[in-house]
């Protein structure tokens, strides 16, 4: 059996890529994705923007698939930080919001993301929070709609084991999903932050 290598020249253009595609980003994305050995080279132009973007998920998600997304709860819940969150400038004993959702096609009815958020309600304007609460409105929408003004700081990206989200996109438990953490903030003071997954699988082509 033969066995190929790759040439010296396609090494080097795959590292000339890579190098490129880092120099176009910022920092804290390049530090995320190099932390966790994830190459933008390898993955989709799609699945790029998806782990990158500054703007809304949901509308970007709309204009590939060419169907509208709702926001399906799975669960959402007012409890006291058990610990100190750093990362959102809060103390031990703060109330949040822990949300766990989907965004599914509102027409074919399939999950394309997973997403998981930690939200602090005392942050926000009152409007805000009872269309978080009360409405399947996705948040990047109710941020467009009421004329937030947002920054997204991504804080980590990486590879992991499906396991139990895996029933969600009929996948094995043992596939991998890529995700990314980012912090939203606004009035220059973190207000949520936000973990979406999606298949590694998905986004490859035109059809997920």
């Amino acid at each position: 059996m033969k066995v190929q290598h790759k040439s010296s020249s396609t090494v080097a253009n795959t590292k000339n890529e890579t190098n490129l595609f880092s120099s176009l980003l910022r920092n804290d994305l390049q530090e995320s994705l190099n932390r966790n050995h994830i190459d933008p080279v390898t993955l989709s132009t799609f699945q790029r923007i998806l782990l990158t973007t500054d703007g809304t998920v949901t509308d970007i998600l709309e204009a590939y698939l060419f169907e509208q997304i709702r926001v399906v709860k799975l669960s959402e819940q007012i409890v006291a930080l058990d610990r100190e969150l750093p990362l959102m400038d809060l103390k031990k004993g703060t109330e949040v919001i822990v949300r766990k959702i989907l965004l599914q096609g509102k027409i074919s009815r399939k999950n394309v993301i997973y997403a998981e958020s930690i939200v602090v309600p005392e942050k926000l304007e009152e409007r805000f929070r009872n269309a978080l609460l009360e409405t399947k409105v996705p948040i990047g929408k109710i941020w467009f709609e009421q004329r937030v003004e947002t920054f997204k700081e991504i804080l980590d990206s990486k590879k992991e084991f499906a396991g139990d989200l895996a029933n969600y996109f009929n996948i094995d438990p043992s596939d991998e999903m890529l995700s990314r953490t980012y912090r939203v903030v606004t009035n220059r003071q973190p207000v949520m932050m936000i973990t979406e997954k999606f298949p590694e699988s998905y986004f490859l082509k035109k059809n997920v």
